[in-house]
């Protein structure tokens, strides 16, 4: 990314944080900036997004994820623990693990290339409250359960549950990034599990639609 193009996304993620009423330190938004110069380098050798223009990558990503973060703030942790399932090019677990650096982020996916660059992302962004993981979350014994799971699209929410529900700990909360409101998935739901909330996200630059759709367990 040359000197303009770097100027042009700074300006564009500072008035997102504006928008968004959220607060990062210099430090943060460097490292939000040279994620995506990382994410832009490895992605001509890995294809991790089909967005190739900075100024998209921005609000497509940077801000897109760095929209859910409210959503995390209803679990009152100062150390939440939180896995990111078929991380990818790390959206959002690297933006969560940049803004909340109080968070314990795991990311986990089953394409060596794209955990290589996470590991490599968290080496350059000094993210020493990220763990990356290679493999199959269904077969993932974790050391310790999550407060939160996640995931950008990963799967139905129905398989995504079934795969992850022996990581998630009891009182803990799934927060899935749909693009609009799946009805069907949330009607097939598995047994022991409700929808909590579905939460509208209003991203920036974009006009596409946004949600957060959160499970918890059925007390019932």
């Amino acid at each position: 990314m040359n000197a303009g193009a770097r100027e042009k996304c700074r300006e564009l993620l500072a008035e997102g944080l504006q928008k968004l009423s959220l607060t990062l330190d210099p430090k943060q938004k460097d490292q939000l900036l040279k994620f995506l110069d990382l994410l832009q380098k490895w992605n001509g050798i890995y294809n991790l997004t089909a967005i190739r223009d900075p100024e998209q990558m921005v609000r497509q990503h940077l801000l897109d994820c760095l929209a859910i973060l409210p959503a995390f703030e209803l679990e009152n942790q100062t150390r939440m623990r939180v896995l990111d399932v078929g991380s990818g090019g790390g959206l959002p677990g690297v933006i969560l693990a940049i803004a909340k650096p109080e968070m314990q982020v795991s990311l986990i996916d089953t394409v060596h290339k794209k955990t290589a660059f996470l590991t490599q992302a968290k080496l350059e962004l000094g993210l020493e409250n990220v763990t990356v993981l290679t493999g199959r979350v269904e077969q993932y014994e974790a050391d310790g359960k999550y407060d939160v799971i996640t995931s950008r699209a990963f799967a139905e929410l129905k398989n995504f549950i079934q795969l992850t529900h022996h990581l998630l700990k009891q009182g803990g909360r799934y927060i899935a990034m749909k693009a609009g409101i799946p009805e069907a998935e949330i009607n097939q739901l598995p047994p022991g599990w409700r929808l909590d909330r579905v939460w509208p996200l209003n991203v920036p630059g974009l006009q596409a639609e946004r949600h957060l759709i959160l499970i918890a367990r059925d007390e019932k």
